[in-house]
């Protein structure tokens, strides 16, 4: 009797579990079928805001790809992820001017910058054949973002050093990361205050040039560059992931860190090759945002919701959902922004869709359109 309880126990199990999966992939092909739609509809009646849009979801790529990297190999949510972008964009705007604030007013504390270089800031010319406005910056302004990459990427080794291997030698949970990513997240932002203030700055000052595209589409032509330089970096994040024995590493480390390092995988040079990735991709985002709409110290934490959207939204731990995330939240924001004002609703509550999407996400299926667990 006892054993057919047990079979009968058994069937029941199995055949809540097909449910289940059935239910899970119901709800995957609506949420992607719902995406794809209201991208149609987007391209189809708003596609000025569509195209920011995919602008805007590039730049948020670079940071979520980054902070799922984080999350896939350190196991915890880096809530420093969007100061650290405006702290880089900042240290590429010292790098380019030399300009801090002084006792009254701005000044420069070096006696050379990559602005003083010959051409550095002559606006780089975009082809007339192609039909729109040159760059609004010059090639100083590459040489500086690589400059906050090399920078941050230090300074992300520097801060796992110093704060977070301690708290993984100690065994602390993800709870104690997390509150001690948030005070270094609010000592960026207290840094960028007290050595830039708090007013807004540029690049490069001045009207940006536009860009025709086909389907009457006019964009400023910076967001051209932006658009192609996080799709090249992403390409180069995935080829190093599943083309590299480093990426390699790294995704058996995310599967499974303890048979990873009996395996003979140096756990910590993973680390120490994650926090640099990060902090380089975490730089490049910075200076792309700032790019596109300008250096606000506040604009990190800002970004921090949608940047976590993003990546629970593709997936946890997945390079490519969280890619695919940040062009969905990026393209939402963008179109409710232009949608908005004709329902009653400002514009200014594009972020809040990072947070509905966040919350539908969690509430329908947490492990993220590409599978993963959160």
């Amino acid at each position: 009797m006892s054993v057919r309880a047990g079979r009968l126990t058994d069937t029941i199990a199995a055949a809540r579990d097909r449910f289940r999966g059935l239910g899970d992939s119901l709800v995957l092909v609506g949420l992607w079928l719902l995406f794809l739609v209201f991208g149609a509809w987007a391209i189809l009646t708003r596609t000025d805001a569509f195209a920011v849009g995919v602008v805007t979801g590039s730049v948020l790529a670079l940071g979520a790809i980054g902070l799922t990297l984080i999350y896939g190999i350190l196991k915890f949510a880096h809530f420093a992820h969007g100061d650290s972008m405006m702290l880089a964009a900042y240290i590429a705007f010292f790098a380019l001017t030399g300009t801090v604030v002084g006792e009254r007013t701005d000044t420069q504390p070096l006696p050379w910058s990559l602005s003083d270089l010959p051409g550095a800031t002559d606006r780089i010319p975009w082809p007339d054949q192609l039909g729109g406005g040159d760059f609004s910056f010059g090639y100083g302004l590459l040489l500086a973002a690589l400059a906050a990459a090399l920078v941050m990427a230090l300074i992300f080794i520097g801060l796992d050093r110093l704060v977070y291997r301690p708290l993984r030698r100690r065994g602390s949970g993800i709870v104690i990361f997390a509150i001690a990513s948030l005070g270094i997240a609010i000592a960026m932002r207290s840094l960028i205050l007290i050595f830039w203030g708090p007013q807004p700055r540029f690049y490069a000052p001045g009207i940006r040039p536009t860009t025709d595209l086909p389907f009457d589409v006019r964009i400023v032509t910076d967001q051209i560059f932006i658009f192609f330089a996080a799709i090249l970096l992403a390409g180069l994040v995935y080829v190093l992931l599943f083309r590299t024995k480093l990426g390699k590493a790294m995704r058996a480390m995310a599967d499974n860190p303890a048979l990873a390092e009996v395996s003979g995988i140096n756990t910590e040079q993973v680390i120490r090759w994650t926090w640099l990735i990060g902090g380089a991709l975490v730089a490049v985002a910075g200076v792309m945002l700032a790019l596109q709409a300008q250096l606000k110290p506040e604009l990190g934490f800002i970004l921090l919701l949608p940047l976590f959207a993003a990546t629970i939204l593709g997936g946890i731990g997945s390079p490519q959902g969280a890619f695919v995330g940040a062009m969905i939240v990026g393209i939402t924001q963008e179109v409710f922004a232009v949608v908005g004002p004709d329902i009653g609703i400002s514009s200014g509550y594009k972020f809040s869709v990072a947070f509905v999407i966040l919350t539908l996400i969690l509430l329908l299926r947490p492990r993220g359109l590409f599978g993963a667990k959160t």
